[in-house]
């Protein structure tokens, strides 16, 4: 799984746990352990939902200052509605 570059310190130190993606279909799997720069994150959980059940600390736990900054970060896949279904994925640092 892949993340943004200024991203990645959050995931390595387990500050970021979540991530939203807008993807066709799935690219990871429950309980899967997927590289990401140095360490290994696995997925606790995936589900789809709208953009706009995406709370503010989901906001929070994806490492953005605000939903607006996550919506544009997400829609590198193409542009993303409050009613576009996105995948809410969490996800834990392997130690």
């Amino acid at each position: 799984m892949q993340f943004s570059p200024e991203l990645r310190d959050g995931v390595a130190s387990g500050r970021i746990t979540l991530s939203v993606r807008l993807w066709q279909r799935p690219k990871v799997k429950v309980g899967g352990q997927y590289a990401t720069g140095a360490v290994r994150v696995e997925i606790d959980s995936i589900e789809m939902v709208p953009f706009s059940g995406v709370t503010p600390a989901d906001v929070r736990r994806s490492g953005e200052k605000d939903r607006e900054l996550l919506r544009r970060r997400a829609a590198h896949a193409g542009p993303i509605d409050d009613d576009t279904l996105v995948y809410r994925i969490e996800f834990h640092v392997v130690p």
